[in-house]
């Protein structure tokens, strides 16, 4: 397998001409009125979900010379790579092998993944067999996940937005805040008696979800419950850690199982004890739908391909650097900060694969609300602001309630908003002058379902993998959370002996501030 760095092909050369030409003064109304079939060309059907492009900054032309851009990076053998099992990870030398986790126990396997999908199978059996009798035992009304990062942020999100699926009679809380105001939250609404916590830490070490694991078990024992082995469960590869805890009931996963691709693994059971072993079955099967997509469409069809290019486009040319989320859809409430990490620890990167510093930008900020909310916060700046920030709507076409008049309202809000960000509205005295031309693209599911939902996350992760593709960096490692870690090991005892030598005068005078007590 060969890259090539984006900015090293000849189309880059190409595309850097058409957007001195044509990109930098783009007016997408205009584009409209020149091309009457833009809407069906710039919007496309995926696997569980529809996707209009046809607001964006872009034309045919554009497209076409980043799929040239695409191709001449290798983006087709970089992804054939990972489902292969190439260990495309080269800086911890690892296969990247989510999309693993999501194939049908049927699907035909190649050899050398063989044996991986066999214990990927065996490990889903168990945990969803665990699950299904969890969901039986009417004594647990309360699961507690205790985890951080991609242990907490995948499974909160997905139960959170699958609430209509979840099991009656079951309450779910996650706790990931090495904050100890956030896990005594939690713990003062339970009895333990009633509660199942789940400690999901792959090395059994992570230090904020193990402070807040030995807090839970205090407030276990304290409370004269003596069975941890009926109340605690590990989603861990570090058994004999888990043991000596007092666990007995742990489920695994693998090192080529990225932290922020983990809620399709044994991280993933919260979502499981939620909407049970057949809802957890289609989350996967969505997905999958999904992968097959990425992994066969041509280019020109493929809508994690599209939708990755059009990143580049936006962040390398136009140099935007930021984009918004807004689900219209209050399940939908944590999307934002999962896609973060998603794409913010994927592709928030400095270096190439080589090591080499790069010339251009790579991840944008992300962020959002769930409008309507948004609407009433950040959109002012979105309509009038100095910056230009692309914005993706994430609609749902069915509701899951019944109460009259409340889903027209959500959809024409999502509608007009989209619609209000391109028009824009001239007022000569200018406060009221709205510029327009602000970029969107529109996600539209059917329903929100565990296929739908899957399909969506998995478009992001293969959207990420298109970016990242072509700027030459490793999507898959993330050294940029380890170096703030390591210095907290040295200054949290410090805060108890007061010894700053050695210490920047900064956080010297900081740590003699919080050691004064009043």
């Amino acid at each position: 397998m060969t890259r090539t760095r984006c900015d090293r092909t000849a189309a880059w050369a190409e595309l850097q001409l058409h957007y001195d030409r044509v990109g930098l003064g783009f007016d997408v109304r205009k584009a409209f009125v020149a091309d009457p079939k833009r809407f069906g060309a710039l919007s496309q059907s995926a696997p569980h979900l529809f996707a209009d492009l046809s607001k964006n900054l872009f034309d045919s032309r554009t497209e076409e010379l980043l799929l040239a851009v695409a191709r001449e990076s290798g983006l087709e053998a970089h992804r054939d790579a990972m489902f292969a099992g190439e260990h495309i990870n080269a800086t911890e030398d690892r296969a990247v092998l989510h999309t693993l986790l999501r194939r049908p126990a049927s699907a035909p396997v190649a050899g050398d993944l063989a044996a991986a999908f066999g214990d990927v199978q065996s490990t889903l059996t168990a945990m969803l067999a665990f699950a299904e009798e969890v969901r039986a035992d009417h004594t647990i009304t309360d699961v507690v996940n205790i985890g951080i990062g991609g242990s907490d942020l995948g499974p909160q999100m997905a139960v959170l937005a699958l609430d209509q699926y979840v099991a009656p009679g079951k309450r779910f809380h996650f706790v990931s805040n090495v904050d100890g105001h956030e896990l005594a939250g939690v713990l003062r609404g339970l009895a333990p008696e009633h509660t199942l916590f789940l400690i999901a830490s792959k090395t059994f070490t992570t230090a904020e979800t193990m402070a807040n694991a030995q807090s839970a078990k205090r407030w276990f024992e304290q409370s004269g419950s003596v069975d941890i082995a009926r109340h605690f469960a590990a989603l861990t590869t570090n058994v004999e850690a888990a043991r000596a805890f007092g666990i007995e009931t742990t489920f695994g996963f693998w090192d080529w199982v990225g932290g922020r691709y983990s809620l399709w693994s044994a991280i993933g059971l919260p979502i499981a004890l939620a909407i049970g072993a057949d809802g957890f079955r289609a989350l996967l099967a969505g997905a999958h739908a999904m992968d097959e997509h990425f992994r066969t469409a041509p280019l020109e069809q493929n809508l994690p391909v599209r939708l990755g290019l059009l990143d580049v486009w936006y962040r390398n040319f136009h140099r935007f650097t930021s984009r918004g989320i807004a689900p219209y859809h209050s399940a939908l409430k944590r999307l934002p900060a999962y896609l973060q990490q998603l794409e913010m620890e994927s592709n928030g990167k400095q270096v190439d694969m080589a090591g080499k510093m790069l010339t251009f930008g790579t991840s944008p900020v992300l962020w959002g609300e769930p409008g309507t909310n948004g609407q009433h916060a950040y959109f002012q700046m979105l309509h009038q602001g100095t910056d230009v920030i692309p914005l993706e709507f994430i609609a749902v076409r069915d509701a899951a309630h019944d109460l009259e008049g409340h889903h027209p309202k959500l959809l024409a809000n999502a509608l007009a908003q989209a619609q209000a960000l391109m028009l824009g509205q001239r007022d000569e005295g200018g406060h009221r002058n709205f510029p327009g031309n602000r970029p969107s693209t529109f996600f539209v599911m059917e329903k929100l379902t565990p296929e739908s939902l899957g399909a969506f996350l998995a478009l992001y992760e293969h959207r990420v993998f298109t970016s990242g593709s072509l700027w030459g960096i490793n999507s898959f490692d993330q050294w940029g959370v380890e170096l703030g870690k390591v210095l907290a090991k040295d200054i949290e005892p410090r805060l108890a002996s007061g010894n700053a030598q050695g210490l920047d005068a900064s956080t010297a005078g900081l740590l003699e501030r919080l050691r004064q007590h009043a």
